[in-house]
């Protein structure tokens, strides 16, 4: 039975030739058929196309009774504008979909995880094709849409579970987009961030995560060099704003914006792959 796959860009674009060296991937999975939606390669200043081509690609994908799941193409920016408005216009046919992503995707993510609207998925993209050494972490993306759970976060327990990018997850609290996350394991990443920065979105989001049952630290890569030393690494950062707010600090995550990223399913969904 034939697994199809909606692909649209909620945030930016990718290419025709990013498509077509994952449709190559894609073909080492009978079982699976991907459909890239052509405003994938739309393009209209920092966006995959305006906000209302964007939301009415999202809206194609996830409400075609004939799709199993939507993958976000790729990051960026640009998902946010239109999450909320996506939200009340999604049909019943959303509500059995997977959909994958991660960093700016996390917007989306995270709201349907608080709507209860299918299953939310930390995943490989589409774009990470573009990265050194990055077909494994496509492989490992349509692997598991493929029914293989080999590449999910080894760290999954009995405790429902979150996975999202620092800024996107700083940029949600707040908002009504904001899942309630009480008991669960929030694991983040981040890229491309002062040290300072990052600590100042620790000193935000962990003031939103009281009754969590703690946190992970995945990979802070490509961290920008600043004029003088901020003279705590990640882990010291982390540790001591979980430690001002009562949160367990929990070790680590293997995800990030690199090819090692693994698949985190939002809840108990991993749980009950495993069984």
């Amino acid at each position: 039975m034939s697994v199809r796959i909606a692909i649209c860009a909620p945030s930016t674009p990718i290419t025709a030739q990013d498509a077509d060296r994952v449709r190559a991937i894609a073909a080492e999975y009978p079982s699976l058929a991907l459909d890239f939606h052509s405003q994938c390669f739309a393009i209209e200043g920092h966006f995959a196309g305006s906000d209302s081509l964007r939301l009415s690609a999202f809206l194609e994908c996830a409400n075609d009774p004939r799709v199993d799941a939507v993958w976000f193409a790729r990051g960026g920016y640009g998902a946010c504008r239109i999450a909320e408005d996506a939200l009340p216009k999604l049909s019943s046919a959303a509500d059995t979909k997977r959909w994958l992503g991660y960093s700016d995707a996390g917007y989306l993510l995270g709201a349907l995880y608080r709507a209860r609207i299918g299953h939310a998925v930390h995943a490989p993209m589409p774009v990470d094709i573009r990265r050194e050494g990055g077909e494994p972490a496509v492989r490992r993306a349509l692997a598991y849409l493929a029914g293989n759970d080999a590449g999910l976060e080894p760290s999954i327990d009995h405790r429902p579970t979150v996975a999202f990018n620092l800024t996107t997850l700083a940029m949600l609290c707040g908002t009504r987009m904001m899942p309630g996350l009480a008991g669960h394991v929030v694991m983040i990443e981040e890229v491309s961030e002062h040290l300072y920065a990052v600590d100042r979105l620790f000193f935000h989001v962990t003031a939103h995560l009281a009754g969590i049952a703690g946190l992970r630290l995945g990979r802070v890569s490509q961290v920008p060099e600043n004029d003088r030393p901020f003279g705590f690494d990640v882990e010291e950062i982390a540790r001591h704003w979980c430690a001002r707010h009562g949160i367990p600090f929990l070790g680590s995550a293997d995800i990030g914006h690199d090819p090692a990223n693994t698949i985190v399913p939002f809840g108990l969904a991993a749980r009950s792959e495993r069984q």
